[in-house]
């Protein structure tokens, strides 16, 4: 059986989500780079593969899957890793976990993106950044790890008391926050903090750092 495939772009979060998400589960799989300040995501064969011409796209034979956090649930589903699942059998485990992943997705990934645009992608190409806007964006986002750190006062993780795929799906943004002054609202929130350091020391996301870092030289 041909080893299943990944097309996105390192520099991409949503690319880094669905990587993250195959290391932790150990998959075998072939990483096809496309280059995004060319245009080949808008063009054929990869609106073939995604009509919208977004990455990633997650292929398995016949199964294609885009929307990183959709690939992230396949493959938790899918593909679980014996005794370290992502997912829990119970419903109302689901529930909660679902919760947390929208949860990213509706507050914090708005705020961390709009962050990672102004500090991260802005000076690197030259840009001014919008320093207003900055300083909305964090007190917003400070907010919401006010929520996060009461979540985290009683549970190990967002998701309950096993890494699932709720807090993976914070990675690619918490890796570019942590390398900004944004990196401040941590300390004071002593729970949230432990939390990000634990997670972005996973093996599987060092793998992926290593390929952002690799894409950079």
């Amino acid at each position: 059986m041909a080893a299943a495939k990944l097309y996105g772009a390192v520099e991409s979060a949503e690319t880094m989500r669905a990587l993250v998400s195959l290391y932790e589960h150990d998959l075998e799989f072939e990483f096809i780079p496309i280059d995004l300040k060319a245009g080949e995501h808008k063009r054929q064969p990869c609106l073939s593969l995604n009509p919208f011409g977004e990455v990633p796209v997650f292929q398995d034979g016949d199964m294609v899957i885009f929307e990183s956090r959709a690939i992230m649930r396949c493959i938790s589903f899918i593909y679980p890793k014996p005794g370290k699942e992502h997912i829990f059998m119970e419903p109302k485990m689901q529930g909660i976990v679902a919760g947390w992943i929208d949860v990213e997705d509706h507050q914090f990934d708005p705020l961390a993106s709009k962050l990672r645009w102004e500090l991260v992608y802005k000076p690197k190409n030259g840009l001014a950044t919008d320093e207003a806007l900055v300083a909305k964006m964090e007190a917003k986002l400070g907010l919401v790890l006010d929520i996060y750190e009461k979540r985290l006062e009683h549970s190990k993780y967002l998701g309950g008391c096993k890494f699932p795929s709720a807090d993976l799906t914070h990675l690619p943004n918490l890796y570019y926050l942590m390398g900004t002054k944004v990196k401040r609202l941590f300390p004071s929130r002593p729970h949230v903090s432990t939390w990000c350091d634990e997670i972005l020391s996973r093996p599987s996301w060092k793998k992926v750092v290593e390929m952002i870092e690799m894409a950079q030289l």
